[in-house]
């Protein structure tokens, strides 16, 4: 009977697990919505927002918003930037000397390296 509840309980909480969203998850509705999970909050939250709390959580964007790159003289290593084009924003954040999408650095949902600006930023 012991081996039976614990067998039952492992069976529950696993459910419970692959139900709860990772951090970082991003959903899409057949609307064209995006969301995406913050575990902190246990929020779903826009992608740019997601960004934002992200960043804030590190003492805030260190080059704000910009449609350009700061001078890499001027860059420091996990600095952050959310690069605003014509197609919307992205965060992106210096690593290992050059600039990358976040999501390339944190490795949150792949699904973000195509919201916005995030395809385009290296055209």
């Amino acid at each position: 009977m012991r081996h039976l509840l614990t067998a039952v309980i492992l069976v529950v909480s696993l459910a419970v697990e692959a139900q709860t969203p990772n951090h970082g998850q991003v959903t899409r509705t057949d609307k064209g919505l995006w969301s995406a999970r913050d575990a902190t909050t246990q929020t779903h939250v826009e992608p740019e927002t997601f960004w934002l709390m992200y960043a804030e959580r590190r003492g805030g964007l260190t080059w704000g918003r910009s449609n350009t790159f700061p001078n890499y003289k001027d860059v420091k290593e996990h600095d952050t930037l959310l690069i605003e084009l014509d197609q919307g924003t992205c965060l992106m954040e210096f690593f290992h000397t050059r600039w990358r999408r976040a999501n390339d650095v944190r490795r949150w949902d792949d699904a973000f390296n195509e919201y916005g600006a995030c395809p385009y930023v290296f055209d």
